[in-house]
């Protein structure tokens, strides 16, 4: 039955999504006196339909999202379709749909982060024998900017980390004290100590396995991203800030491990035996825990959840591109869908409510993650067709529009087979 439901939830996000995506189009489209002939909710055969203004709404059967059928000539510019419009009105029409998805993943952060706040990013901790209290960093100290990367929010530190671990190389930080900025640089700290090659969210409300690095440790049992830690060596651990805290107090040593996952709702128990490695030390703990905040600032967080969001996307996508993350590690639909059912078992327990602002945390990633893949200059998406419009900018006339739909239906193509693969590679994680 859970199952159930978690489909029809991950049913509902994916359609408001797609929905909202059609709707920045539709609503550009008719802005520019371009002929809509259909703004459909749902896809398949027609229930109903109702015609207004030259646009036939109608609703389908299969509950997947929506489409806007925008007028499109073939041989000859045909008034007010598409192409008869200026280069700089079909630009807006296209970057609506992808526009309108950052902005519902704003409007939904600003639900989330009013309700549970956000984690600004402070020092929690700095250790006293460390190069960073050298340096001058102290409890308390607002961190603005990590290693040249500017952060406002906890997780954007532990982006930055996750994305550039530290090495041999300086660290340099600027932050907020008394209202004075200041910035230091100093040498991270080598630390020798026995690893199990896993990174997961202190602040997350499961121990969730983000990622796990290759001919570590828990590569070799066989662990994989998303992945929830229930138990280490026997002791039940229920979220990322139970599993830091049992590591504190448990380090790991060179006798076997047993840690317990949950993976799509079966239990497995992963055997290893930590390595001995050199890791490099910040010297300071940051804050990952959310806090409530005035209006204005919720306005002002909601903006940076977004900015986190659209560079989670692009550092991911840089990663799999340099091969610091493997195609195996990337989620298709039905990785989505388990996903979100995942978040809907793990957050029902604490009530309606959390369950709820897990749900719409999870539907801010998902959006800004559609808004930024369809802006991907690649044909068949609507990055590609911006990419034709710079193009006729550029020249001064339009591409042959039978260049352009050859060029978008073999990217259409691609999209399909890579969409396969996906789904393929979902499934067999899944069994």
């Amino acid at each position: 039955m859970s199952n159930i439901i978690s489909i029809i939830i991950a049913l509902i996000i994916f359609s408001v999504l797609v929905l909202i995506h059609e709707f920045g189009h539709f609503i550009v489209a008719k802005k520019n006196g371009i002929v809509v002939n259909e703004f459909s909710i749902g896809m398949g055969p027609r229930i109903c339909s109702f015609e207004k203004g030259g646009t036939k709404y109608s609703i389908k059967c299969l509950p997947f999202g929506g489409s806007c059928a925008m007028l499109e000539d073939e041989d000859t510019v045909v008034e007010g379709s598409f192409n008869s419009k200026s280069v700089w009105a079909r630009m807006a029409v296209v970057f609506a749909g992808p526009f309108f998805n950052f902005i519902l993943a704003f409007v939904l952060s600003v639900i989330v982060i009013a309700a549970i706040g956000t984690d600004k990013s402070y020092v929690t901790a700095v250790d006293k024998s460390s190069p960073a209290y050298e340096a001058g960093l102290r409890k308390g100290d607002i961190i603005t900017k990590y290693n040249g990367t500017g952060v406002s929010i906890g997780r954007e530190l532990y982006l930055e980390d996750f994305v550039n671990p530290l090495g041999s190389d300086n660290v340099k930080l600027t932050f907020i004290r008394d209202g004075k900025k200041q910035r230091i640089s100093y040498k991270p700290e080598e630390v020798k100590k026995y690893m199990v090659g896993m990174s997961y969210n202190a602040g997350d409300t499961e121990a969730t396995i983000g990622n796990v690095t290759a001919g570590s440790a828990m590569d070799e049992a066989g662990a994989q991203p998303g992945d929830v830690v229930v138990a280490v060596d026997g002791t039940e651990i229920k979220s990322g800030d139970e599993l830091q805290k049992y590591i504190e107090e448990n380090p790991f040593g060179d006798n076997t491990v047993t840690i317990t996952v949950n993976r799509n709702g079966k239990t497995k128990e992963l055997k290893m035996t930590p390595q001995y490695q050199t890791v490099y030390s910040k010297g300071f703990e940051y804050n990952l825990a959310r806090k409530r905040m005035s209006f204005g600032r919720t306005l002002k967080y909601s903006f940076v959840e977004v900015k986190y969001q659209i560079n989670t996307v692009l550092k991911s996508l840089k990663m799999l591109v340099t091969g610091k993350v493997s195609a195996n590690e990337v989620s298709g639909p039905v990785g989505i869908v388990s996903a979100i059912g995942d978040t809907y078992k793990a957050s029902k327990s604490e009530g309606a409510y959390m369950a709820l602002l897990s749900l719409i945390n999870m539907a801010i990633m998902l959006s800004a993650n559609l808004g930024v893949m369809n802006l991907l200059p690649l044909p068949a998406l609507d990055g590609g067709r911006l990419v034709f419009c710079i193009i006729e900018v550029i020249k001064g006339k339009p591409v042959s529009r039978d260049k352009e739909g050859m060029v978008h239906f073999i990217g259409f193509a691609l999209l399909m087979v890579l969409m396969l693969f996906l789904i393929f590679n979902d499934v067999r994680k899944l069994l």
